[in-house]
């Protein structure tokens, strides 16, 4: 019987099935949450309807419990609850006052800043829904973002305004353009201009408002709109990249973050008043926001964000907010372990870290080298119902789970479960990987995306009986015992990159319109001594003898595909297998890899473009002299 292909350095990397023996190990772990119970039922105690299980009021409540606590250290700013409360009050009134209604979208495009929080807690109060747009989309997946949610209005921040100005024109929903300053903002709402280079953009009023400045008249007061919010309601937007092609927004509603809030939040990754948890992963993703902010949020605690990731900064910004924990996603770890060894690697107060895909083949040196205690590595896609989580700090794994769950054998060539003679799937047996499954159930429901027909696949039924429905993970899994898992690898047409799940649909169509291509298959392919799979994409030009331009076309991918999705090789083929055989040509691509006597491309660290990829390219590739 087939079972799953695994990641090699993965699956290799650790093999053992949890014990009773280990867990008990790890009991002294509960004395935190246990604590945490406490807070929970304080805030239950609050609830005096389902109308106040909902995101504003968690917001509210926390600036009662803690105004003066610091909820935000950015650079030399602090933001205390109370200000933060009332600087989201003042926005969310403006917002209302444009006629933004229960129901609307309003769209968030803004780089990582204390104004980025702000502004998703004031939609949230008009009882809106916040659409959070990656801040590196541009070009037609940008529009296609914003459309897929018929946003009504866009709060960009003014140092992505440039790529939102130039697709402005196809957004055809959006009715109000708001522009966020990225410097001087007063969190009392006094006027703040728009730096050099933007003025001219913000001063067309038909086309462009500049927030900061509409806010001054405006109470700080908690609007009555938020009191009428449900649980059912939607709450987020976050858009998730599966393996049928462009972006999809799945629905996150205010009863599965309060969920999160209560449960991860303020029990399980609890971050205490006196604590500071430091983030630089951006904030539209759901890690940042459910293992980073809602923790520090719940219990009166700080976050420490920054713009972006730096390698050669990351342990000077945990020392000057002197962070007790931090997010992370595996290539985070990888780069920080790239980094020079220094006396100062333990010279931090951090004995906890969350996140999600740090390798098993790195986890024990990134945390003998750094002195980190604990890893609570998380496990959930943002559209799924099963969530793990490393409560019990159990090396290699991505934790327990209390939901209803399986692992199916899986067949990575047809991609698709194996069938028992009745025509239901078959389970694996304890330490085999196998497609990860979650039940549906009212408890535990699939919520889906805003475009119900890219669903088609994500719910599986009569699976172990006529009637029973699943949520497809995408995922293989080890089961390992005592409800613990252990990730091994994506299936499907998604590779993981750079911390991010790459379409390979979405990647063809940008490679497709280049006026040169005839055809393209992208995939994923494993550099050593790297996360995930790094982009590859096979091409056919419409003139087997025209000249491949590797300069224009890198400049094209570049323009419209965000970093992480820009392939980093390139191979070309006479023609393209579009038939049946279309998924073995794939998968045959796969196998073959970069390693290739001629007709490949790479586009090597610091160079902007293509260069041919040689013997001695490859060899230095394989040694890891290259750091992609």
């Amino acid at each position: 019987m087939p079972s799953s292909n695994s990641n090699s350095s993965i699956s290799n990397a650790t093999s053992a099935i949890i014990d009773f023996k280990s867990l008990g190990k790890q009991a002294p772990k509960l004395l935190r949450p246990i604590k945490g119970l406490k807070n929970g039922l304080r805030f239950a105690s609050k609830i005096r309807s389902k109308t106040h299980l909902n995101y504003a009021y968690a917001v509210e409540h926390a600036a009662n419990l803690y105004p003066d606590n610091i909820l935000i250290k950015y650079n030399d700013e602090q933001v205390s609850y109370r200000e933060f409360n009332q600087r989201a009050n003042q926005i969310a009134r403006y917002l209302m006052s444009l006629g933004i209604q229960p129901g609307d979208v309003v769209a968030l495009l803004m780089e990582n800043r204390p104004d980025y929080l702000c502004c998703m807690a004031a939609i949230i109060k008009t009882g809106g829904i916040a659409a959070l747009i990656n801040n590196s989309q541009t070009g037609k997946i940008l529009t296609h973002s914003l459309t897929l949610v018929s946003a009504k209005a866009i709060i960009a921040g003014e140092e992505v305004v440039a790529a939102y100005d130039a697709v402005k024109g196809d957004a055809s929903t959006i009715r109000h353009r708001l522009v966020m300053p990225d410097e001087g903002c007063d969190w009392l709402g006094n006027n703040s201009k728009l730096v050099s280079g933007h003025e001219s953009v913000a001063s067309d009023s038909d086309l462009y408002q500049n927030l900061a400045e509409k806010l001054s008249g405006f109470s700080t007061e908690n609007p009555e709109q938020s009191k009428n919010i449900t649980p059912d309601s939607p709450c987020l937007y976050v858009y998730t990249s599966g393996t049928t092609g462009l972006p999809k927004a799945s629905i996150q509603k205010h009863k599965k973050i309060m969920g999160i809030y209560l449960g991860l939040g303020m029990v399980m990754g609890r971050i205490e008043s006196n604590e500071t948890m430091y983030s630089c992963l951006p904030l539209y993703h759901a890690t940042a926001l459910y293992l980073c902010w809602l923790p520090a949020l719940a219990n009166g605690g700080s976050i420490a964000l920054r713009r972006k990731f730096s390698a050669s900064a990351f342990w000077d910004d945990v020392r000057k907010y002197e962070a007790t924990s931090f997010g992370y996603v595996g290539e985070l770890c990888r780069y920080l372990i790239n980094q020079p060894a220094s006396n100062m690697d333990t010279q931090h107060n951090v004995k906890m870290v969350t996140g999600n895909g740090l390798r098993p083949d790195l986890w024990n040196e990134f945390k003998n080298r750094f002195g980190i205690d604990e890893v609570r590595e998380f496990y959930g896609a943002s559209e799924g119902n099963i969530v793990c989580y490393n409560l019990l700090n159990q090396d290699k794994t991505i934790g327990m789970t209390i939901g209803s769950y399986a692992t199916v054998v899986f067949d990575n060539e047809s991609e698709t479960p194996v069938k028992d003679g009745d025509g239901y799937l078959v389970k694996t047996q304890l330490g085999e990987p196998g497609l990860l499954l979650g039940r549906i159930t009212k408890v535990t429901p699939f919520d889906g995306y805003t475009d119900a027909s890219k669903n088609n696949g994500k719910v599986f039924n009569n699976v172990f009986k006529e009637g029973d429905a699943w949520f497809n993970t995408g995922d293989i899994v080890k089961d390992i015992g005592f409800r613990h898992l252990q990730f091994v690898d994506r299936t499907g047409d998604t590779y993981r990159w750079k911390g991010e799940n790459v379409s390979t649909t979405e990647v063809e169509m940008i490679v497709n319109q280049y006026p040169a291509i005839a055809e393209s298959i992208a995939y994923g392919v494993e550099i050593p001594d790297t996360n995930g799979r790094a982009g590859m994409v096979a091409i056919s030009l419409k003139d087997d003898k025209q000249e491949f331009d590797a300069q224009d076309f890198y400049d094209h991918l570049k323009r419209e595909l965000p970093s992480y999705a820009l392939p980093v090789f390139v191979r070309m083929l006479t023609s393209v297998d579009a038939t049946g055989t279309f998924k073995y040509q794939r998968t045959l691509l796969k196998k073959e890899s970069f390693r290739l006597n001629d007709g490949a491309y790479v586009a090597l660290p610091g160079n902007k473009t293509y260069d041919p990829v040689t013997e001695k390219i490859i060899e230095a590739v394989d040694s890891g002299e290259y750091r992609f």
